[in-house]
């Protein structure tokens, strides 16, 4: 059987720091009531010029790296974000021009928000395991501070711009499932009955520019909880494993007290979870491959460990995976 397994991963981020007391400068807040609220000290955005399939071709270029590949093996390119540099051409043809992968790779964007990296992931080994895909990267990379309300200290606080990318190959196994690695499982969901708790108030074809994120922050933080809460249990037994089997938990960085509360829900010792959003603040598709590289970086991530990553966005979208390394 083929299964996909990671081989390299990569982050970038912008080089201008907004802390919050930078943002007290800005708007009514400070730095207790954020990080009190929220547990975020500071978040990272793209100065005026910048763009952010430029941050996603140095992910990209950093995870083919260190995946011992060349550009050139690549042969599928998802980008999973909710800012696209342009209506069009898609954010994933821009990174494949910027790496010179050839014509051969195919390169589409997908958008489930916050949750859009687990849905790029699974599209990726979906590829790879029905043989259509040797090397598929996968990023999930936003601009979230293009699209926020910067006089509305309810959601301009939680937000930054950031990618991450993951280079995924093809493995053959035999029958032995013990040595298997590589993406185990993955659940995907949505309802759209909830779309209005979090939302935009534009969009091309209504008002002709992206808008900025409204959101119901209460109903955002019990359905956070509650979805990838739920998702973690439904992927879990998709791979057959159980909670204690879990060696780290890797949850989209939204909230420190949604991400304990989730932890919490799932009887998982915090001390397994990966927590960046105190640096990096919600990068919506960007968090939870930025946290994974954070967590190789500091050597949390090892191998012969089951990583699970779990998400919820804008949709309302949500999704659990399973990997081994």
């Amino acid at each position: 059987m083929i299964n996909s397994i990671i081989l390299g991963v990569g982050s970038k981020l912008p080089s201008k720091c907004l802390t919050n007391d930078c943002l007290a400068k800005m708007v009514d807040t400070s730095d207790e009531w954020i990080v009190q609220r929220t547990g975020i000290r500071q978040r990272y955005v793209l100065e005026p010029g910048q763009v952010i399939s430029a941050l996603a071709a140095e992910a990209a270029k950093t995870a083919i790296s260190n995946a011992g590949i060349s550009a050139h093996e690549i042969d599928l390119i998802i980008v999973a974000t909710t800012t696209p540099e342009k209506t069009f051409p898609s954010t994933a043809a821009l990174v494949q021009e910027k790496l010179g992968t050839g014509n051969c790779a195919a390169a589409f964007d997908i958008n489930a928000v916050c949750s859009g990296f687990v849905y790029a992931l699974s599209i990726a080994d979906s590829f790879i395991k029905t043989g259509q895909s040797q090397y598929a990267l996968v990023i999930g990379c936003d601009a979230m501070s293009k699209i926020v309300d910067w006089n509305d200290r309810s959601t301009c606080v939680l937000f930054g711009d950031g990618a991450g990318a993951m280079v995924l190959g093809a493995k053959r196994f035999d029958t032995d499932e013990s040595e298997k690695v590589g993406v185990v499982a993955a659940r995907l969901f949505c309802d759209g009955k909830l779309s209005k708790i979090l939302e935009t108030s534009g969009g091309t074809s209504t008002t002709c520019n992206s808008g900025v994120i409204v959101m119901n922050g209460r109903e955002v933080f019990k359905r956070s909880i509650e979805k990838m809460s739920m998702a973690v249990q439904m992927v879990l037994s998709k791979a057959g494993l159980a909670t204690d089997q879990i060696d780290v938990l890797i949850p989209h960085q939204a909230n420190a007290r949604i991400l304990n509360a989730v932890a919490e829900r799932l009887g998982l010792d915090k001390s397994k979870m990966i927590d960046t959003v105190g640096d990096f603040a919600n990068t919506s598709a960007a968090t939870i491959p930025i946290a994974w590289d954070y967590g190789l970086k500091k050597g949390i991530i090892r191998k012969n460990q089951n990583i699970v990553l779990t998400a919820m966005g804008g949709g309302v979208t949500w999704g659990a995976a399973v990997i081994r390394v």
